[in-house]
């Protein structure tokens, strides 16, 4: 550069090429890993206990920013009370709700069809099977006009359930008024869930991508090769699970009376 002039001198050539060299060393970011998805497992009846389960699995997806939370459910119904509050929870939870009846063998019926209806995505393993959702009053002391209102009451549940979740309401409310039940197959054609998955690392890869429509906008999941949390339930939990359930608490009348007679 001539004397009295103000600038910058030409970079050499060779200069510029160690410096491309450089830059081309330098270890690409990787991009941020998936956020992870909080898993639960529900066996038997569906009752207070089962309420207070769900209720703290959502909860704690929530605090830790999981992207969802998959409920692996099987059951062969139990407490409308219960049933309620926990659709209730799941329609206005934070977190998208994934249910997934499995294992291979396992069910979602009479209050579990209504739970597997208020999922943000409902899927099923093979061979599981869904519905059969007609009350039936404990003690059989209703008489016809109560258990009529039962039912009317539970057909407009579960059919406005189904249509939020833009399911099959139709199919939805012969579950109720009908007992129908149905393979996993059947409900996947019939738009009664959305998907059927092998396990749950397919599970995730399928729902990879879903908008999910929550009461605060939507998102997307990025769910394939999340990692999973499984939300470990209690001992004392598991035990009033277990005594709940109206066939332990038979065998457990019956022995006592056996032991006092």
């Amino acid at each position: 550069m001539r004397p009295g002039r103000k600038g910058l001198e030409p970079v050499p050539a060779r200069a510029c090429l160690v410096l491309v060299l450089a830059l081309l060393t330098i270890p690409v970011v990787a991009s941020a890993a998936p956020a992870p998805v909080a898993t639960i497992e529900i066996e038997g009846v569906i009752s207070p206990v089962t309420l207070r389960l769900v209720g703290i699995a959502i909860e704690r997806a929530q605090a830790e920013r999981a992207q969802a939370l998959v409920i692996q459910l099987d059951t062969p119904g139990g407490l409308e009370r219960s049933m309620r509050a926990i659709v209730q929870r799941m329609m206005n939870a934070e977190v998208p709700v994934v249910v997934y009846v499995a294992p291979t063998g396992a069910r979602a019926a009479s209050a579990g069809v209504f739970i597997t209806m208020a999922a943000h995505v409902a899927a099923m393993a093979p061979a599981t099977n869904i519905g059969a959702a007609s009350p039936v009053a404990l003690g059989g002391g209703a008489d016809k006009t109560m258990m009529k209102k039962v039912e009317n009451d539970a057909a407009a549940f579960i059919r406005t359930v189904a249509l939020e979740r833009g399911r099959n309401a139709d199919w939805a409310e012969k579950a109720v008024r009908e007992a129908v039940a149905i393979t996993e197959r059947e409900a996947l054609k019939l738009k009664v869930i959305d998907l059927v998955a092998d396990s749950v690392p397919d599970l995730l890869e399928k729902i990879d991508g879903r908008t999910i429509k929550l009461p605060k906008g939507t998102v997307t999941l990025a769910t394939k090769g999340a990692p999973v949390r499984p939300i470990e339930i209690g001992f004392r939990d598991r035990f009033l699970n277990i005594i709940t359930d109206p066939n332990v608490a038979y065998v457990l009348s019956s022995s006592s009376s056996r032991t006092r007679a």
